[in-house]
């Protein structure tokens, strides 16, 4: 069976090192990893042409399918997370993950057609301060529960903005049976930090999972992209899409 690459990238609204926007370079590390689906954060969608909605530019670039999860407005347009994929795209919903008085942030769920199953693909981006990140752990446990109710191998990626080991790596590690360890992906000049992550269930089996290392991955953002080399395990089940009055609630 075809191996699955998954990437999370936090693209930093096209910024790079050299503080230039230039989302063609953007484009050129993703498709270094040869990606089939993509977590994004920190993207921009503005009404106008060209590089104004990052988001449509970055798929048209690279031949794929965009779903959007906004979580505030910008401009003249919204700003969130986009998931970029390869897969045929079954249906989408978004959880609001926003805490009092603080930037909101979400996750979007975009349900993708993978031989003959469902997989469940959540794109996060968690907060900075400490206790709005436990409170957006126990919001996306919510979410992940109401979304057990739709069968299919899930995987859960994003910037968690977890700066060291805490209850985002604890919480997450006995949910998902990924081995998943971590990886340094910011600053991007020289990692230190493990903020980005990939985690799947056991019906996926990994055969790799790196940080995407190279020249133009140094500077185009201030954090470098998560791969993970996924194939459908043998022992998966095939499971039927659900959509419509079917689907979680969408906050």
């Amino acid at each position: 069976m075809t191996p699955l690459i998954v990437v999370s990238y936090n693209i930093h609204r096209g910024i790079g090192l050299d503080r230039r926007v230039d989302l063609d370079r953007i484009a050129a590390v993703i498709a270094e990893t040869g990606a089939d689906v993509v977590g994004l954060q920190e993207v921009i969608r503005q009404n106008g042409a060209g590089h104004a909605d990052q988001a449509a530019y970055l798929a048209r670039r690279l031949g794929m399918d965009l779903v959007m999860g906004e979580t505030r407005a910008h401009g003249n347009g919204t700003y969130g997370n986009a998931v970029l994929t390869r897969l045929p795209v079954v249906c989408s919903v978004r959880c609001d993950l926003s805490s009092p008085r603080r930037e909101p942030r979400g996750c979007l769920r975009v349900d993708l057609a993978l031989n003959g199953t469902a997989l469940h693909v959540f794109n996060c981006h968690f907060g900075l301060a400490f206790r709005e990140r436990r409170e957006q752990l126990e919001l996306l446990a919510g979410f992940i529960r109401v979304s057990e109710e739709i069968a299919g191998p899930r995987v859960v990626m994003g910037d968690f903005n977890e700066w060291h080991r805490g209850p985002i790596s604890r919480g997450l590690k006995q949910e998902f049976a990924s081995p998943m360890r971590r990886r340094r992906t910011h600053p991007a000049v020289f990692p230190l930090f493990a903020l980005d992550r990939i985690y799947w269930d056991r019906d996926l089996e990994g055969e790799a999972f790196h940080v995407h290392r190279s020249r133009l991955a140094r500077v185009a953002s201030d954090h470098r992209p998560v791969v993970a080399r996924l194939r459908l395990s043998p022992r998966a089940t095939p499971t039927p899409y659900v959509v419509g009055d079917a689907l979680p609630p969408a906050e």
